[in-house]
Order: structure tokens, then C-alpha cells, then sequence
């Protein structure tokens, strides 16, 4: 069995060198002369292929030329010069020195009874010229002070502080270490003494000492069209424990 399925391996029936010598060049030659027909004979019939069309039937007809640019405008006819006319300014410095030189007339003195050009019905004799009627008015006097505090801002400035006073601890907040900053609205009065405080943040235990503190403060005066008046500022006081 074995020998059956090897048998064409061990003896093949197709041998290398079976077939006669002149095959491959036969074969050779005759696909040459097959190339050599397809290639020549369209060459030789180039009268039969139809003739493409030009390059020029694709060129279009040249543009029209431009129009030619329009003529030159007439000139203009010349405009008649005109002289300029002299402005006359009665305060300039004259050009050319003046021949002889008026005196000036004398201002009018103090008892003049009869008027002068220019000048004022009723005026003071010996005043100026182009004076007011009834002389000028006289300035209003400054706007009285506002009773009220005013709040500082703006064109007000603060105050600066002249006399300070530190609050006293409180035993008990020292005790549960309570510390902060407390903030207080404080009405200062013409004076610059400090009237009125109000807590705005609050601490508890150390609200009243603040207060106490900055009560006994004292300001420079606050002055508004240079009057003193009451004003209204916030200040802090801190606690620390040491």
C-alpha cells in the first residue's frame, strides 16, 4: 500500500527534458512576430486614423481692443486775483511811527461831578471804567452747619485720633479665651469727643469693654466749610490674648 501512494513521487510519469529543443524558441519567435504585427501595423496605416483636430480650433478669437482713454479736460480759466481786504484792529501796534504823539487824557479825578464816556449812571466819582450798576453784589454767606452727623466719606476725612484708651480684658472672656475684633459705630461730636457707640459686630463678652474703650477716645474736629461738625465713623477694637 504504501508503495501505491509513493509511487509517483519515487517514479514520476512527467520527466524534465521530454520535450524536443526547439519548443522554447519556436515559442519565442513566434510571440515576437505577434508583438511586431500589433505594434508596426497601426504605423503603417496612419493615413486610415482620423486626423485630431488642431490646437487652433480650441484658441477663441482675440478680445476687442480697449477703448481709447478719454480726452484731457479743458483748463480751467485763470480766476481773478483778489486783494485781501485788511482787518483793522484798533489795539495792534502800528506799522509806521506816528508823525507826532497825542497826550492821553487824564483819568477823571475824585470830585468830578459830570460823567464820563463809558462810564456807569450813579458810579463813584474817580472809579473805573465799565463799572456795575449799583456796584457789585456781595458774596452769600457760607450754609449754616449741618445739625445732624454727617457721615465720613468722601470729601469729609476722618478724624485723626488724639487721645486713645485701651479696653480692659474681661476676666471671664480671659477665662474662655475668647478673643476677636469688635466693630463699632461711633458718633463723634463738634468737639471731636466721642458721643454715642454702637456695636455692629458683636463678640459677646468683650461687647461692653469695647464700648467703655471708645467712649473715652477723642478726636480732632472734623470741619465742613470750615465749621466743625458732628460725624459718624467706624472703629475697631481688638482683643488678643497675651
Amino acid at each position: 500500500m504504501p508503495r501505491d501512494m509513493f509511487g509517483d513521487v519515487a517514479n514520476p510519469t512527467v520527466k524534465l527534458g521530454s520535450q524536443a529543443w526547439y519548443t522554447v524558441p519556436v515559442s519565442i519567435l513566434a510571440h515576437i512576430v505577434l508583438f511586431g504585427a500589433v505594434i508596426i501595423i497601426p504605423l503603417m496605416a496612419a493615413d486610415v486614423l482620423p486626423t485630431p483636430p488642431t490646437m487652433m480650433a480650441f484658441v477663441g478669437s482675440p478680445p476687442p481692443p480697449p477703448p481709447p482713454p478719454p480726452p484731457p479736460p479743458a483748463p480751467a480759466a485763470p480766476q481773478p486775483k483778489v486783494a485781501p481786504t485788511p482787518v483793522t484792529n484798533p489795539n495792534a501796534a502800528p506799522v509806521e511811527a506816528p508823525k507826532e504823539i497825542v497826550p492821553e487824557a487824564p483819568p477823571p479825578s475824585v470830585g468830578v461831578s459830570q460823567g464820563v464816556p463809558g462810564g456807569v449812571e450813579g458810579g463813584v466819582p474817580g472809579g473805573s471804567l465799565g463799572g456795575v450798576v449799583g456796584g457789585l453784589p456781595t458774596a452769600p454767606p457760607p450754609p449754616p452747619p449741618p445739625t445732624a452727623p454727617v457721615r465720613v466719606g468722601g470729601n469729609i476725612k476722618p478724624p485723626n485720633k488724639v487721645r486713645d484708651a485701651r479696653p480692659v480684658y474681661p476676666p471671664i472672656a480671659q477665662s474662655a479665651r475668647v478673643q476677636g475684633v469688635v466693630i463699632i459705630e461711633a458718633t463723634i461730636g463738634a468737639d471731636g469727643k466721642v458721643k454715642d457707640a454702637k456695636v455692629l459686630r458683636s463678640i459677646p463678652l468683650l461687647d461692653q469693654a469695647a464700648v467703655d474703650a471708645v467712649k473715652q477716645w477723642q478726636f480732632t474736629p472734623t470741619l465742613l466749610n470750615g465749621v466743625p461738625v458732628p460725624v459718624i465713623m467706624t472703629v475697631t477694637v481688638n482683643f488678643t490674648l497675651q
